[in-house]
């Protein structure tokens, strides 16, 4: 695997900058292996993924940030984030009793789809421990209440801070996280959901569709902010059903519709190809 530094990076748009950029790093020996980049027009906002080979860079990767900080950011007034490949990302799943989100996630990450470490199986019921005594995950149950919720989110949180947890994937968790949870792992949380919301949120959605008679099984994978299925999108994908569909079946293309979501944004994170900006994200190839 190439050893690889990978700079997502946004600020108002300008003349130049790709050229600035660029220059950065093959005037300290670095060969470009990926380079996409985008200008909203509609806001003069420029957006830039970059991604170049390591070997013989002359900068230390842990010098990296300050290096482009004084040369470049200050400058051009640019928000960036940095990554290294070889670094393999920590990812914790929390789920509650449905299995098909998560069994997903487990067969990519153990045919080596998802390049990543899975430090953690979180739930507020014990239905999936032994599924994750199965993949030799360890499973961490915190019954959630009223009372002890908050209680219940700081002991989480301790738990993934020690596991050093880059990511937390939301595999049809059926609990609703605090604001002050959602704000510290900001951009570090997905979720999904079936696209139905907001026409049939709460109980017995399939049931409520079906109803309705819709054209359409979806869903949609997002970062979680505060404000309940309204972070950033991320992923999303639907199926097409007709009269001839019961219930059952609009559940089960549901289910597969949701993991394959899923799955897609999770991917998308650990290979460093999401800018989230705004309420929006930017997606690169």
């Amino acid at each position: 695997m190439t050893d690889s530094a990978i700079l997502l990076i946004h600020c108002p748009d300008q003349a130049g900058l790709v050229a600035q950029v660029t220059e950065f790093v093959h005037r300290n020996r670095g060969n470009i292996i990926n380079l996409d980049q985008h200008v909203d027009r509609s806001i003069g906002h420029f957006f830039m993924r970059i991604e170049w080979d390591l070997e013989g860079f002359l900068i230390p990767r842990e010098k990296i940030n300050d290096y482009f900080d004084t040369l470049l950011g200050k400058t051009y007034d640019m928000k960036w984030q940095l990554h290294f490949s070889q670094r393999k990302p920590k990812i914790a799943v929390f789920v509650s009793k449905a299995s098909h989100c998560l069994f997903d996630l487990l067969q990519r990450h153990g045919t080596g789809e998802f390049d990543c470490e899975i430090t953690a199986i979180v739930s507020n019921h014990r239905q999936l421990e032994g599924l994750a005594s199965r993949f030799d995950i360890p499973f961490h149950y915190f019954p959630i209440t009223a009372e002890n919720k908050a209680e219940q989110e700081a002991e989480t949180s301790r738990i993934l801070r020690e596991a050093e947890t880059d990511l937390i994937v939301l595999a049809r968790y059926m609990q609703v996280l605090s604001n002050d949870f959602c704000q510290s792992w900001a951009h570090r949380i997905i979720n999904i959901h079936h696209s139905f919301l907001p026409a049939f949120k709460g109980a017995r959605p399939y049931e409520r569709a079906f109803e309705r008679g819709v054209k359409l099984i979806g869903a949609t994978s997002h970062y979680v902010t505060a404000d309940l299925d309204e972070g950033p999108i991320i992923a999303q994908s639907v199926e097409p059903v007709t009269h001839h569909h019961t219930i059952e079946d609009l559940k089960r293309i549901g289910k597969d519709v949701e993991k394959r979501v899923l799955s897609q944004a999770v991917y998308l994170h650990l290979r460093h190809l999401i800018l989230p900006f705004g309420n929006r994200t930017i997606i690169f190839n």
